[in-house]
């Protein structure tokens, strides 16, 4: 059963904070969100930093692919970074989440980018699975580092 996926509207912010916050405590991470709906709405659409996509059974908000583009020096072109994909668990199995990433390809090669990529959880076995079964292969010898917080700060030297 194919979904309808479209972009997200202004209107979708309280729906993308739904499936934001449906996503952390799926990874264990509620404890992480500090997002609300006037935030996504000034960094998504004021700014617009990031676009949404949203997948639909019938009427229904069943999933959705956040992402932003970055740029790859060495490919001397933009790309996409994927930073969120969640369908609800009761609508798993349909092919939604292939679906999503189908559409978000499209509109990678459509936009000229080099590449798409995205991180997983390393315990994430059925993620990684599905990822693996589209082709997607995970960059050994790299790792990911961040600052966030009062580190951030720190690091900017206020």
């Amino acid at each position: 059963m194919a979904g309808t996926i479209r972009f997200a509207k202004r209107e979708d912010v309280p729906m993308i904070l739904e499936f934001i916050r449906a996503l952390a405590q799926y990874e264990k991470l509620e404890h992480e969100v500090v997002a609300t709906e006037a935030i996504l709405e000034e960094w998504i659409f004021d700014k617009q930093k990031a676009e949404v996509l949203l997948l639909s059974e019938g009427d229904t908000p069943v999933g959705f692919a956040l992402f932003f583009h970055n740029f790859s020096t060495f490919l001397g072109r933009a790309g996409v970074y994927l930073e969120d994909l969640f369908v609800l668990p009761e609508y798993r199995g349909k092919g939604y989440g292939k679906q999503l990433l189908q559409t978000l390809a499209a509109i990678t090669v459509e936009r000229g980018c080099g590449r798409l990529e995205w991180s997983c959880l390393d315990w994430n076995a059925p993620s990684i699975a599905f990822y693996k079964s589209l082709g997607a292969g995970a960059m050994d010898g790299w790792s990911t580092y961040r600052v966030t917080g009062e580190t951030l700060n720190r690091l900017a030297g206020q």
